[in-house]
């Protein structure tokens, strides 16, 4: 029994230090992460994946006290890799041939047919995209959007049921 309390004490403790490792070191990476990504959520992100990485390897580290140095550099390190990864996606995407979308009828139906799922909420719309743009199976699509494939099929049901009342509506 007193190993169990020693256990919990041990684990209280470290609680507490890593909140106050935390609250001591977070708001300046918070600004830092701010200014090498331009962004605040990503700058959270940023923040709290290093944060982590940091604390998973606190055991190790040579010098405990160097903490906010230790986050500086792994909140660097994880921001060159996603500028690196950004870089080579984008040169994929660049390769790769670009497909001409063509619609047939009236250039005006077509113009409504863009302005109709801009109106749609985002996931509506990737729905509506990924089952009759990308001509995925139902699986396939929820997958990608993950989610069940009933939650899709009524994602899809929505969006289509908009279309037809947008499209209705401009008497065409």
């Amino acid at each position: 029994m007193s190993q169990l309390k020693t256990q919990v004490a041990e684990t209280t403790g470290q609680q507490a230090r890593l909140e106050e490792l935390y609250l001591r070191n977070v708001p300046a990476a918070l600004t830092t992460a701010y200014f090498l990504t331009g962004n605040r959520d990503l700058a959270e992100d940023l923040v709290q994946e290093a944060f982590i990485r940091v604390t998973g390897r606190f055991g190790h580290l040579r010098t405990p006290d160097a903490f906010p140095g230790y986050l500086r550099r792994t909140m660097v390190n994880l921001f060159t890799s996603q500028l690196r990864r950004r870089a080579l996606e984008r040169d994929w995407v660049l390769r790769q041939p670009i497909q001409i979308v063509t619609f047939e009828g009236e250039p005006e139906m077509r113009d409504d047919l863009w302005r109709a799922l801009a109106v749609l909420p985002a996931r509506q719309r990737a729905a509506i995209v990924l089952r009759y743009y990308e001509d995925l199976p139902e699986r396939e699509a929820a997958a990608v959007l993950g989610c069940s494939t009933g939650a899709f099929h009524q994602l899809v049901t929505r969006a289509t049921t908009t279309l037809r009342a947008h499209l209705a509506g401009d008497d065409r």
